[in-house]
């Protein structure tokens, strides 16, 4: 069991972003900063930047890593994908989360 669940429609986006990219993983990261203390960063990466503590997820065409030392503020978290009439975006329900900003760029553990 991974230690986070990702949608069907997240794991999607991601193939797409990936094949689109020409990479192998797309990774999670939490950094300090924002305006709440931390903020999610998004990156593709290829096999070098992915270390043995970090969390593999295998996708159908490549894989979604989730930084080892992110672990544990995204334990328990959701992601997913959104297609709406007016945009498109990834949602992290992360149930760690104890405070947000105002922009939704940045939380608090």
């Amino acid at each position: 069991m991974s230690i986070v669940t990702v949608t069907d429609s997240a794991k999607k986006h991601m193939e797409n972003i990936l094949s689109k990219e020409g990479r192998e993983y797309v990774m999670l990261m939490i950094k300090g900063g924002g305006c709440a203390g931390f903020s999610y960063n998004w990156s593709t990466v290829d096999v070098e930047k992915v270390k043995e503590n970090d969390e593999i997820i295998p996708l159908s065409n490549g894989n979604f890593v989730i930084d080892g030392t992110s672990l544990m503020f995204v334990a328990g978290t959701t992601i997913d994908y959104k297609e709406e009439v007016f945009g498109s975006y990834m949602t992290i329900s992360n149930p760690n989360v104890k405070s947000s900003c105002g922009c939704g760029e940045s939380f608090g553990v």
